[in-house]
């Protein structure tokens, strides 16, 4: 099989399932070696049951991190995901729920502390879209669910983490290419990923001083459970060679973000905070 098969035509319904994407997305390539560089750190990776979210808790494991991974109902994915951390020979603890409300936000925090003594990186991955090609049409109730999923998720885990993180310590939050490319079907989506390049960017500046490093990474099009759950929902034929507009002519697997976010949650990134990392293809953002 090719190592970056096509992507056709296909649906899910949200919030969409690995087990069910064809062609299966790639978690670890072959051959990556950990080297220690997140030994015995402590992660809390929300949207880890499946996707990049599931890739980054794999990779933390291989170099040395116990991980705990709040996903939101795919019960099925999230214990996958936890097989797969665990036989990387690190601790994986689960935790569901809906990241919209603040109170479980702040519960995940205290929950992995509690649990796996500590918390080291904070990654805010997870998240939602829907597919709207007319402003004047797009729900109040829509556009505040995206935001509050999104962005303020973001927010309240930042504010429940940052009393536990200290020098060396990290957070990474997810954003995306559609932050500067701006696509007019997703309006809503794109503004909450703006909206987290500018939080970013504040947040590093406030707690740089504490040692405590803060970044962003900006995905182009990526294969995972999202994309046939929305952009296939809408329309099954939108997936029809997704990816095959970017200059490197194919989407992205997790397994190339997975190593991206080891990146800057390790000391190999010591020397940058506030930055938008941009794994998207060759895409051209000026951002």
């Amino acid at each position: 099989m090719s190592p970056h098969p096509r992507i056709h035509a296909q649906s899910q319904t949200l919030p969409g399932s690995e087990a069910k994407m064809d062609p299966p997305a790639e978690m670890i390539r072959d051959g990556y070696r950990g080297a220690g560089k997140l030994e015995n750190k402590v992660a809390l990776v929300t949207g880890g049951d499946s996707g990049i979210g599931r890739s980054v808790a794999i990779h933390f494991a291989r170099e040395g991190a116990d991980v705990a991974v709040v996903y939101l109902s795919e019960r099925e994915d999230a214990e996958e995901t936890k097989r797969l951390v665990e036989a990387e020979g690190r601790r994986c603890h689960l935790i569901e729920g809906d990241l919209a409300e603040a109170e479980f936000c702040r519960a995940c925090v205290a929950e992995t502390v509690d649990t796996l003594g500590g918390l080291n990186c904070l990654v805010n991955n997870a998240g939602t879209q829907w597919v709207r090609e007319d402003l004047t049409e797009l729900p109040d109730d829509q556009w505040r669910d995206t935001f509050a999923t999104n962005m303020h998720s973001q927010f309240y885990l930042a504010k429940a983490a940052l009393p536990h993180l200290g020098e060396h310590d990290t957070i990474i939050n997810n954003a995306s290419v559609n932050a500067y490319v701006g696509p007019d079907f997703l309006v809503d989506y794109s503004a909450t990923k703006g909206a987290i390049v500018s939080f970013t960017r504040s947040l590093s500046n406030q707690v740089v001083g504490r040692g405590i490093r803060v970044n962003a990474v900006a995905p182009g099009p990526v294969w995972t459970p999202l994309q046939p759950a929305t952009l296939g929902a809408h329309d099954p034929q939108w997936l029809e060679g997704f990816g095959e507009d970017t200059p490197m002519g194919r989407a992205g697997q997790p397994s190339e973000l997975g190593p991206v976010f080891v990146f800057l949650a390790s000391l190999d990134s010591s020397f940058i905070s506030g930055q938008t990392i941009h794994p998207n293809g060759g895409m051209v953002v000026n951002g």
